[in-house]
């Protein structure tokens, strides 16, 4: 890659122990040197509903959560890696957006998606309409978003936001908006993700609507290529400006890299070295992880990494090497 962006690592949390360790966690990760510390938006706790998705559970509410850890923090950005679009009205939505931002002095990063999980749509009594619908609905948004964000007289007419004779309120902090991140799979999604987002989340298809071999094969090295591709070809000449962000789902470091790759492997039908090669995957010692993200960045451009920290694995204090050897490189 010809424009090397400099590396920006996130930590996302799913759950937390106590409101102690929740407070702690987000202080750990501003003083380590992430850039980011996210959410994700989903509803469900353990149960019949989460177990056919094979998803882990969500313990706190992404808006509130995000709104105490910009007040605890001064430097740290915050966000949602992504907001579901179809949990909230979308003016709701939008304000909440710009409040936070305006209250933190810019520090938020907003993240949103189309929505994927159709057990969590069923579990909560939502309709979960077919992609293209629920495509339509998100687009329509991201278009709104930036309007609000404007602060200009909103005259909306579509079909499914009509806002009129009202302005976005308040101005946020960061202009033209914070920084609009668009997380998906598919080609319609990433090809949108190029022409609209200012950063791309690149994920799994999740076109099954649950984690398994379908969405890891879909992140497969040759196909992480594709979907860059993808984005590429609805960004034209504002790729350069794009920050590719993907996250490490399966980030052990472990002098045992073979064998866990291996196992790994075994268990999704795939190699140790698809493991290895994985785009979503960071297996090794802290050497190893650090030459495969320069190496990753360039042949892909990808520069913003998030991994997960369950509030038991201590993802924010292991990973915290590979943040101190690379931000900002």
């Amino acid at each position: 890659m010809s424009d090397k962006k400099p590396f920006r690592f996130s930590v996302q949390s799913f759950n937390t122990e106590s409101p102690r360790s929740w407070r702690n966690l987000i202080s750990k990760t501003e003083g380590l040197g992430y850039s980011t510390f996210f959410l994700a938006d989903h509803v469900l706790s353990p149960g019949p509903a989460l177990e056919s998705t094979f998803h882990p559970p969500q313990m706190l509410a992404a808006v509130p959560a995000i709104a105490m850890a910009l007040e605890q923090t001064s430097t740290l950005r915050v966000g949602c890696r992504v907001f579901c679009n179809d949990y909230r009205h979308p003016v709701v939505l939008a304000k909440e957006a710009a409040t936070m931002d305006y209250l933190s002095e810019g520090r938020l990063e907003f993240g949103i998606g189309a929505g994927w999980i159709g057990a969590e749509y069923q579990a909560i009594g939502l309709p979960f309409d077919e992609f293209p619908e629920r495509f339509s609905r998100f687009a329509e948004f991201v278009h709104a978003y930036k309007e609000f964000m404007s602060g200009e007289a909103l005259e909306i007419a579509g079909q499914s936001i009509n806002w009129s004779g009202f302005h976005g309120t308040p101005t946020p902090a960061q202009t033209p908006h914070p920084p609009l991140m668009i997380g998906g799979g598919s080609k319609k999604i990433l090809t949108f993700a190029g022409e609209q987002a200012d950063i791309v989340s690149l994920n799994f298809n999740n076109r099954a609507g649950m984690l398994g071999p379908d969405g890891m094969n879909s992140g497969l090295a040759g196909a992480t290529a594709k979907k860059i591709d993808w984005v590429r070809q609805g960004a034209g000449e504002r790729f350069e400006d794009i920050e590719l962000e993907i996250g490490a789902y399966n980030t052990i470091i472990t002098d045992h890299q073979q064998a866990t790759a291996a196992a790994i492997g075994d268990a999704l039908g795939m190699s140790a070295q698809d493991i290895l090669d994985h785009p979503h995957c960071l297996i090794g010692s802290i050497d190893f992880i650090c030459e495969q993200l320069l190496q990753r960045r360039e042949t892909y451009g990808i520069s913003y990494i998030a991994v997960l920290d369950d509030g038991e694995n201590n993802m924010v204090e292991s990973f915290a090497p590979v943040v101190e050897r690379l931000a900002g490189k």
